[in-house]
């Protein structure tokens, strides 16, 4: 970073604000209002919108308009954005796929499950779900309990056979590993470093001056762009991890100017 202190801190959010799927802990949520009480905080990640609600939003404790209005919102890996306003979440953009695209990589990522053997006949849910600007396979469906998504493919080796043959089919779109048991289908060079530069656009604070927070930062995760492109990252293992690295970073953050 340009200075001691980052002005915008963003985060992963499965596995580094939540558990999968899962809402945030009342700790994470006096720790993200602190947090924007200092900087902007933006929360990056291939969910839709309703998981952000769900999981973040609607957990948050009580907060002015004012503090709120520092959040930044931005699902399927930023090619939705959001901000929080006193109406609740306000859209700034949402660029879907067309309907072609999205029937194309619905078929060719259901073929392939299949051919592979990886399509559950029993899952909790639904294994396919078009997010609008986002195509998502998820191998156990929707609502599959965090200890089978754990134990599907620890090595991560489903999920990349697929990536890669879904990818071989539909070349005109990003194809890319997602959660534990996610595979994410997008326009192309959507990825979180994508969303990392829509937030330079929106906000106007370079890379240089931002932080970002994730669980999957090797080379195959879906973390691992916003470390490429040179931006400081902090390596987390859980919502644990992450709120002890900010009980520790919030302090030394310098309180925002009031106007």
């Amino acid at each position: 970073m340009s200075d001691a202190s980052p002005r915008l801190v963003a985060f992963d959010l499965d596995d580094t604000l939540a558990p999968s799927k899962s809402p945030i802990d009342p700790r994470i949520g006096d720790l993200l209002l602190a947090l924007a009480e200092r900087v902007e905080v933006a929360i990056i990640s291939g969910g839709q919108l309703q998981q952000f609600r769900s999981q973040v939003v609607e957990r948050l404790p009580e907060a002015s308009p004012a503090l709120l209005s520092h959040f930044h919102l931005m699902p399927t890996c930023g090619t939705q954005y959001y901000l929080l306003s006193t109406d609740g979440v306000e859209t700034v953009y949402a660029h879907s796929l067309t309907d072609d695209e999205k029937t194309r990589a619905l078929t060719a990522v259901r073929e392939e499950a299949e051919r592979l053997g990886l399509w559950e006949a029993e899952p909790w849910g639904e294994i396919l779900e078009d997010r609008g600007s986002q195509i998502t396979f998820s191998a156990l469906g929707q609502s599959a309990p965090l200890e089978a998504k754990m134990a599907w493919d620890p090595t991560g080796e489903k999920k990349n056979s697929l990536r890669e043959a879904v990818a071989a089919r539909i070349p005109d779109l990003e194809v890319r590993s997602g959660g534990s048991t996610s595979v994410d289908i997008t326009h192309r060079g959507i990825d979180k470093a994508y969303g990392m530069n829509k937030l330079v656009e929106a906000t106007g604070i370079p890379l240089d001056d931002m932080l970002f927070v994730g669980d999957r930062l090797d080379p195959d995760g879906n973390d691992y762009p916003v470390l490429a492109m040179g931006v400081e990252c902090q390596a987390v293992h859980g919502w644990e991890d992450t709120a002890a690295f900010l009980e520790k970073l919030v302090p030394t953050l310098p309180e925002r100017a009031q106007a």
